[in-house]
């Protein structure tokens, strides 16, 4: 099957497309999918730099796992003997190591079904971003009905998510992005847009529940002027931070206020929740653009031009 290789750490040129060993089953909780669309994300541009944090978990000269990709959407070609959900010609998305290949096997609690209203493309969109935006708002910051929500860094993968899933919560929501997204980030639903490039809301004298930033640009003391008492401060820190002692120091409580950091768990069970607002039209994923797998390079090298407005696709079929 063809795949994108990165064989050493590096610049976007380290990727190429290889033929490796198609995948097959070997555990009986696994499903084999023929992708059809993938996503990519920070996390792929992280490993394939080699940040120092993701060749503790991947290596420190070389990748081990040398396939990225966590996102995945496609039709089952096979299943495990203990495998009860699907069945061959199943169309799932979920979350799975090793997407930007033709074939993946992840496991059966890690996808579910394509709503019946999108894409293959829109649905690869979904799981890293749309289950971080979630489990922060939902679990992390305990979101409730009537709550004041600020978003910082509103236009990208998870941020144009957490608008949409605010709103649906309840909340009064206040985004944060740049000039040229304020009308697209309104669309999504948004009460207030804050232009980062003309004002720094944490000078405007205004007080949030919750303030989720969603790219890792602002600390917690730099925002905690904006939380109200018993306020809390979510980053969505790209970097795995159980190896940034630094990091650590800011899931700490000043008086009332709390500081968090927060990662994706994938899970069946959250997936199913994405999937039902998504079919009940309460929530869209927004793509950007779509390349090829061969274009694997140019795809990321957009990731890091740190201006991606939605998602950023790979079509793998």
């Amino acid at each position: 099957m063809k795949a994108a290789i990165y064989s050493s750490y590096g610049s976007p040129e380290v990727m190429e497309i290889m033929d490796v060993e198609k995948p097959f089953i070997k555990d009986e909780d696994r499903v084999l999918i023929k992708v059809v669309s993938a996503s990519v994300n920070k996390y792929d541009t992280l490993y394939r730099k080699g940040y120092l944090p993701t060749r503790m978990d991947n290596g420190l000269i070389k990748p081990k796992t040398q396939i990225l990709g966590i996102d995945v959407a496609g039709t089952v070609e096979a299943v495990g003997k203990n495998v009860q959900k699907f069945k061959i010609g199943d169309r799932v998305f979920g979350s799975c190591v090793g997407s930007h290949a033709e074939y993946v096997c992840p496991k059966e609690n890690f996808l579910t079904f394509l709503p019946n209203n999108a894409t293959f493309e829109e649905a690869a969109a979904i799981p890293c971003t749309a289950q971080t935006a979630l489990q922060a708002l939902r679990d992390v910051g305990k979101i409730k009905v009537g709550d004041k929500v600020l978003i910082y860094g509103a236009s990208g993968g998870v941020g144009h998510f957490a608008v949409q899933l605010a709103v649906y919560f309840g909340a009064e929501v206040t985004a944060v992005c740049s000039t040229s997204n304020i009308e697209w980030v309104k669309s999504l639903g948004a009460h207030h847009v804050i232009d980062y490039i003309q004002e720094d809301f944490a000078y405007d004298g205004k007080k949030y529940d919750v303030i989720l930033d969603a790219v890792g640009k602002r600390t917690f003391l730099s925002c905690l002027r904006s939380l109200t008492e018993n306020g809390i401060y979510i980053t969505e820190h790209p970097l795995y931070p159980k190896y940034h002692p630094f990091q650590l120091m800011i899931s700490s409580i000043v008086g009332s206020k709390k500081a968090k950091i927060h990662l994706a768990n994938p899970n069946e069970s959250d997936l199913d929740i994405l999937r039902v607002l998504i079919e009940m039209g309460r929530l869209r994923p927004v793509i950007e653009k779509c390349f090829p797998l061969t274009d694997i390079v140019n795809a990321h090298r957009h990731m890091e031009n740190g201006r991606t407005k939605g998602k950023i696709i790979l079509k793998i079929e």
